[in-house]
């Protein structure tokens, strides 16, 4: 049965404005697309859900971790189950406030012959049932990059073939892990695919489009709508300024709904991601701003305090 990982460690050692930036949103942006769509819905065998006791002062283990029959998820917000269950991204949430600040632990067993893609329908089973969760879906028009081949053409080759994934057998195990700090972030999608952002350079590896928009996004100040229509794999290299790595590394922070000391937010002032832009161009790449109407979760109602276990 396969198995995922998706784990962040925060340390004490991070500096002020950076040290509860780098949360599991970060990691749980792309990984959505490793869950098959399932039609069923499912729940878990047996679930409990408890409020976080940990604390960012004292550094957390925070994210999700499906080993087996076992499902392990820590110091989540409701809003970040929500996304998970219903499988989109936290700015397609609205909701009151505090959808993104009680956090929760919750463990549950998958029953006996349901694979584990089929995790997030089990999530928004509990959820329904233990939160009284009730939402309904609207359409509402986002600022937005799209991204797109630029006029002259792509400027990239698709990733080498891979004769050991060529040869792996699918039911083989997947971990995705990922760790951050103020040096920098590191995710492990597995199977060859990885990116890191550090030193002023955000690099990837086995990235399709989708994947490739729905991380970088993360680091910009809207979401980014893939309409490449490009299916191959690729192997990514973008080099930014310091400044604009030192804003989109805050801006990570802001995405993810952390709460960052004013002196962080004011360097986002006049920020820009010209040097992105720039480096996009090279690649045969262009992100161009614009509006799209795109699917929004509206919570009218859920309970603070789960039903008891």
């Amino acid at each position: 049965m396969a198995e995922y990982r998706i784990m962040q460690r925060t340390n004490r050692g991070l500096i002020n404005t950076m040290k509860t930036m780098f949360k599991p949103l970060i990691v749980l942006a792309g990984a959505a697309t490793i869950f098959a769509q399932a039609p069923a819905r499912p729940e878990f065998e047996v679930a409990t859900i408890r409020p976080s006791a940990q604390t960012p002062q004292d550094g957390v283990t925070a994210g999700v971790r499906i080993d087996g029959a076992q499902v392990r998820c820590a110091f989540l917000t409701l809003k970040d189950y929500i996304g998970i269950a219903y499988r989109i991204k936290l700015y397609q949430v609205s909701g009151p406030d505090w959808l993104g600040s009680e956090r929760f632990d919750i463990s549950g067993t998958v029953p006996a012959g349901v694979p584990t893609s089929q995790f997030p329908e089990m999530m928004r089973s509990l959820l329904e049932e233990r939160f009284n969760l009730k939402i309904h879906r609207d359409k509402k028009d986002f600022p937005v990059y799209v991204l797109e081949v630029a006029k002259g053409g792509l400027k990239m080759q698709e990733s080498a073939p891979d004769p050991d994934l060529a040869t792996a057998d699918a039911k083989t195990p997947v971990n995705v892990t990922g760790s951050g700090g103020s040096q920098g972030i590191a995710i492990n999608y597995g199977r060859g695919t990885s990116y890191t952002f550090a030193n002023n350079r955000f690099e990837a590896k086995r990235f399709t489009m989708e994947l490739f928009a729905a991380n970088l996004e993360r680091f910009v100040d809207r979401p980014i709508v893939d309409m490449t229509n490009l299916k191959g794999v690729y192997d990514i290299a973008l080099d930014v300024t310091q400044e604009d790595y030192r804003a989109m590394l805050i801006r990570a922070g802001v995405n993810a709904g952390v709460s960052l000391p004013p002196e962080a937010l004011r360097l986002l002032d006049g920020a820009s991601v010209a040097s992105l832009l720039d480096a996009m161009q090279k690649l045969g790449l262009k992100l161009d701003a614009r509006k799209a109407p795109l699917d929004l979760l509206v919570v009218d109602d859920a309970r603070k305090i789960p039903t008891e276990n």
